[in-house]
């Protein structure tokens, strides 16, 4: 299996990383995966203004792998977990490209379950990424949510974005 965490341009394929997350593993009972995707917010809002033409997607390497490598062992103290692994994408994307891949291995589907949603809503608030998006109205820096911050504040921890 390959490292735990992996930042790349290039996109991935869901099933092939859950099959080397579960491969000679018979221990495992449950996979949880999140996939997120680049969506275009006209759709949601109904207007052209809104309407996100792409996004690019910038970190420090090395850094940004560490942090990731923490959050994950994070996830291991608190759930039953066996593995887990972080994909992200960086660069350039489109609306409907494939951003972040959390995928978790356990034995029952609730620590699995409990365990991707604390790393996704660790990512959202505490991995350094930075995100713009270029709309109809011109490229902006797009910060983090109020409503990222109370998600990640659920299992105890206070965002220091």
């Amino acid at each position: 299996m390959t490292g735990r965490v992996s930042i790349q341009t290039e996109d991935f394929n869901l099933s092939a990383e859950i099959e080397r997350l579960r491969q000679g593993d018979a221990r495992v009972g449950a996979v949880c995966s999140f996939v997120g995707t680049v969506r275009d917010t006209r759709a949601l809002t109904g207007q052209a203004q809104d309407q996100v033409h792409n996004m690019t997607l910038e970190h420090y390497p090395g850094m940004t792998e560490k942090s990731i490598e923490a959050m994950i062992d994070a996830a291991h103290q608190r759930f039953d977990i066996y593995q887990a692994r972080v994909i992200h994408r960086i660069g350039e994307l489109a609306p409907s490209d494939q951003i972040v891949m959390v995928a978790v291995t356990s034995a029952h589907r609730g620590e699995s379950f409990k365990a991707c949603e604390f790393l996704m809503d660790y990512l959202k608030t505490q991995a350094p990424f930075w995100k713009k998006e270029l709309t109809p109205q011109g490229a902006q820096w797009v910060d983090a949510r109020v409503s990222d911050d109370q998600a990640l504040a659920r299992w105890g921890i206070q965002a220091t974005n």
